[in-house]
């Protein structure tokens, strides 16, 4: 069975009460919910893992080598700001989904660049909590068919 780490990046937390308009009333909670159930669907199993802060996604990433076979992350706002997150991600050389909820290739210039999509197999967004899921149906896809 597959193993699939899920990371969370910055004010992913504040789901639900953060920006409604933007971001939907669907919490982090129910999101990793809804992940499980369909993990279980996709006879994968996931890990789930939120932080604020940087660094604890870096090494989160680092300790996914050799223990996962995929990565699907949203990495909110270190997607246009990080080179540690992507360094990380090239580093341990596991296939990796990049989501967001909100579409970001619509919102103020800035946020339309990714550090995070150039080392990823794909990236959906614009679909609320449901990029979510196409996201690990897709790594799923991707893990199983390669």
């Amino acid at each position: 069975m597959k193993k699939i780490l899920v990371l969370h990046g910055p004010n992913l937390n504040m789901l639900g009460t953060r920006e409604p308009e933007k971001y939907g009333k669907t919490t982090l909670a129910d999101i990793n919910n809804m992940l499980e159930d369909l993990a279980k669907e996709l006879n994968v199993t996931i890990e789930t893992f939120q932080s604020n802060s940087e660094g604890e996604l870096v090494t989160k990433i680092q300790q996914a080598y050799g223990m996962f076979d995929g990565i699907l992350i949203n990495p909110a706002a270190y997607t246009h700001t990080s080179v540690a997150l992507r360094d990380a991600l090239l580093s341990v050389n596991v296939p990796t989904v990049e989501v967001h909820i909100s579409n970001i290739h619509t919102r103020e210039e800035f946020r339309q660049k990714s550090f995070i999509a150039g080392v990823s197999v794909g990236q959906i967004s614009g679909f609320k909590h449901n990029s979510y899921l196409l996201g690990l149906r897709a790594l799923t896809d991707y893990l199983y068919c390669s």
